[in-house]
């Protein structure tokens, strides 16, 4: 996850396609090869910090597809084939009808009108949205007017807004149904190539599924008049160190910590933003002190709210928080963020909330004293013992005016 990469190969392993097992036996060599000699060929960069992890989680994988795969055959053998097909073609059907009853009322609510959405990246890059509903319950979501990509790492491949349009609807959509392709049956995405959207083959993009695809959801949520910008960021934080390679071969492995810290929610109509939590497609569980501190040379100094970063209104937005590592031992920390610029927006009169800040706490070489160093929205710093990265998150944007709260005037 580095911060500041501009080619794809800066990123890692980019396997496209790979055999892993045939005839039953992993082929652990050449995931070696995928993972730890190939990615270090190129200058600064040193393959996978431990190999053994990457082997152990694709061997869970492995395992978890076989057994999905005994499943569906005991369902087939129990059930039949024609059977279990037809309830996998029945359980999109239903998905597809609940989408398109969601927009034949969005078509009548707005007059057939269409709807429009814009937003900025942190660089200025605009994500731009237009949907247009017909009476059937069809539309197009056209992302024209949408930036170019960038000579950095938030481009996006396309699967990246097609999951988060279809996440959108999902939200919207009051009936318990799964999520599944038929979700998209009714729709028609159409985006500019190439964009920040839509990059060509060899462009960074390790920051697209972390922070662009939380702008496409707050764009498209915008666009349906759904709810009040949220955090719009995962705050990706990663330290650790190099694996090494000696003369002989030998490697010695390192080290690789990366979370996702909570934010601000936005606000609805009907609801105040959530303080401190994971927002759209961030769904991962924070370490727990006890755990980061005992596997890890840290120490975790501060876990809190931020106290009145939400926006305000007649439903406030969320609180965004504030964490804080100290360093026991030499790490490279990075810092992979949004929304250090632009703010969260609010819905129908309601205030936005407050950006995010990155800071390093590093003692000055000269006289002693703490200076603090703003990192900047994607950044990376040598971090030496006693050493702190302070991550200030952003809070979430408000809905309705204070004075429609006043007045108990609702929005709709």
């Amino acid at each position: 996850m580095p911060p500041n990469s501009t080619e794809l190969w800066q990123e890692g392993a980019a396997i496209e396609s790979e055999k892993v097992v045939s005839n039953g036996i992993f082929n652990e060599d050449r995931m070696r090869e995928l993972f730890l000699d190939t990615p270090s060929k190129y200058e600064g960069c040193s393959g996978s910090r431990n190999l053994s992890d990457n082997i152990s989680d694709l061997k869970a994988q492995i395992a978890a597809n076989a057994r999905g795969i005994t499943l569906i055959q005991n369902l087939i053998e129990e059930y039949g084939l024609e059977t279990v097909q037809m309830y996998m073609y029945e359980i999109q059907r239903t998905a597809e009808l609940a989408v398109r009853n969601l927009l034949k009322d969005m078509y009548h609510r707005y007059g057939g009108r269409p709807l429009e959405a814009l937003d900025f990246m942190d660089d200025g890059t605009p994500i731009k949205l237009t949907i247009t509903i017909d009476k059937e319950g069809a539309a197009v979501f056209d992302f024209d007017g949408t930036g170019p990509e960038v000579r950095g790492n938030i481009n996006a491949p396309e699967a990246i807004t097609h999951s988060a349009i279809i996440y959108a609807l999902r939200c919207m959509i009051k009936s318990d149904i799964p999520l599944n392709q038929g979700c998209l049956s009714p729709i028609d995405i159409r985006i500019p190539k190439p964009s920040i959207l839509s990059p060509t083959g060899d462009s960074a993009v390790v920051g697209g599924n972390v922070t662009t695809s939380q702008r496409v959801t707050d764009v498209v949520l915008k666009a349906l008049h759904a709810c009040a910008a949220s955090q719009g960021c995962l705050n990706n934080l990663t330290f650790g160190v190099d694996a090494k390679v000696d003369e002989t071969g030998k490697v010695t492995p390192g080290f690789g910590y990366y979370e996702t810290i909570a934010g601000g929610a936005g606000a609805g109509d009907g609801w105040v933003g959530e303080s401190g939590v994971h927002v759209h497609m961030t769904n991962t569980r924070i370490t727990d002190p006890e755990i980061l501190e005992k596997r890890y040379p840290c120490v975790l100094r501060r876990f809190e709210l931020r106290d009145d970063t939400g926006g305000a209104g007649r439903n406030r937005g969320g609180d965004g928080v504030t964490r804080e590592i100290e360093f026991l031992a030499p790490v490279q920390c990075s810092i992979l963020s949004e929304r250090r610029v632009h703010q969260p927006y609010g819905m129908e009169g309601g205030g936005p909330g407050s950006t995010g800040l990155n800071l390093w706490l590093t003692a000055d070489r000269h006289t002693g004293q703490e200076r603090r160093v703003n990192m900047g929205g994607k950044g990376s710093v040598p971090m030496k013992v006693g050493d702190r990265v302070v991550i200030m998150t952003p809070g979430g944007g408000g809905y309705g005016s204070k004075e429609t709260a006043q007045n108990g005037i609702h929005c709709t």
